[in-house]
């Protein structure tokens, strides 16, 4: 992506999910890690369970882009005038009426919804979507998440299943590997973790990074 015009609105990537346990946490720390990797990234913590600043905390060495907490409605809803940087990552409260949450989704420019691709998972996601996202008009992809590699047709089935419904869904998906949660206790993004697996869970989540670089490169 081009670099930040001094005084020019950062882009608002928003990650979102109406329930927890989906991976909405580990994918905002990662797309904000990758994503700082070549420009200025803001992290904003928006869940009060604060599990993305928990996160970050545990690790004495600093990360590659800033975070802070924020569940202010009012600021939320003031992202694009923060211009000290490229690109403000929002990891967003997991409950559908948070005033939190409708704060940001009008001022995101994208929004990526994790979700396991279990049939329940999905339909919960596909009614946020009807009701919350698609009305908004905010350029959006599913991410399936916690996906076990040895039965990757539960995913193909669920992308199947989004196409279908004209869901946008990335193309990427993110296995399940221990990985992730060891990244995690460690206060690492998966970028600067190093232990078994972490090659292929880093290139799961650096394909994500490409396919939404993509959309924001079209016209």
């Amino acid at each position: 992506m081009a670099a930040k015009r001094k005084g020019s609105s950062p882009k608002v990537l928003a990650v979102l999910n109406g329930k927890g346990g989906v991976g909405k946490t580990t994918t905002a720390v990662n797309m904000a890690a990758i994503f700082s990797e070549s420009q200025t990234v803001l992290l904003v913590d928006a869940d009060p369970q604060a599990s993305a600043s928990w996160w970050v905390s545990r690790n004495p060495q600093p990360v590659t882009f800033d975070i802070t907490k924020e569940t202010d409605a009012t600021l939320l809803g003031k992202l694009k005038k923060v211009n000290d940087y490229s690109l403000i990552v929002v990891d967003t409260p997991p409950a559908l009426n948070s005033t939190a949450l409708a704060a940001v989704v009008p001022v995101a420019d994208y929004i990526l919804l994790p979700t396991p691709p279990a049939p329940m998972d999905l339909a919960a996601l596909v009614n946020t979507i009807k009701t919350a996202i698609a009305p908004a008009g905010v350029a959006h992809r599913v991410l399936l998440t916690k996906v076990d590699s040895r039965s990757l047709s539960e995913a193909v089935d669920a992308q199947q299943t989004l196409n279908s419904l004209s869901i946008p869904a990335c193309e990427a998906i993110i296995r399940t590997y221990k990985a992730h949660e060891r990244a995690a206790l460690e206060g690492v993004p998966i970028t600067h973790w190093r232990g078994a697996n972490v090659k292929e869970a880093r290139a799961d989540y650096y394909r994500v990074a490409e396919e939404v670089q993509q959309d924001w490169s079209q016209p």
